[in-house]
């Protein structure tokens, strides 16, 4: 099993593009050493730090609103006590205890909410 990342086998894919650009002599401003094409490669390296980690959990908006006022804490026992203290017995700390590692991973990765029904 490989330990490559997502974000080495985008940085891969960008090296291996700008190779090709440049094999071709594709490249506008060789005595500058740059590529017409590095303010595209340099575009997508920017949007790729931008954007959010893939597969982050989708929680339901009630337990993205704990979480969001949890979010101050420093561990996650302290996030759950809050939970458990404001919302009583209901749907949402139900959801909670049913779906422990998942509401785990959404306190420490980030998480998505659920669209409304």
């Amino acid at each position: 099993m490989k330990n490559e990342t997502k974000r080495d086998v985008f940085e891969k894919a960008l090296r291996e593009w700008d190779d090709l650009v440049h094999s071709w002599g594709l490249q506008g401003e060789e005595t500058h050493g740059g590529c017409e094409f590095d303010p595209i490669l340099i575009k997508y390296k920017k949007d790729y730090d931008a954007a959010l980690p893939d597969d982050l959990p989708v929680v339901p908006k009630a337990v993205g609103e704990i979480l969001q006022s949890a979010h101050c804490q420093t561990n996650l026992l302290d996030v759950l006590d809050t939970a458990k203290i404001g919302y009583k017995v209901s749907d949402t700390l139900e959801w909670i205890y049913s779906n422990q590692n998942t509401f785990a991973r959404a306190w420490l990765d980030g998480y998505v909410v659920e669209e409304e029904k």
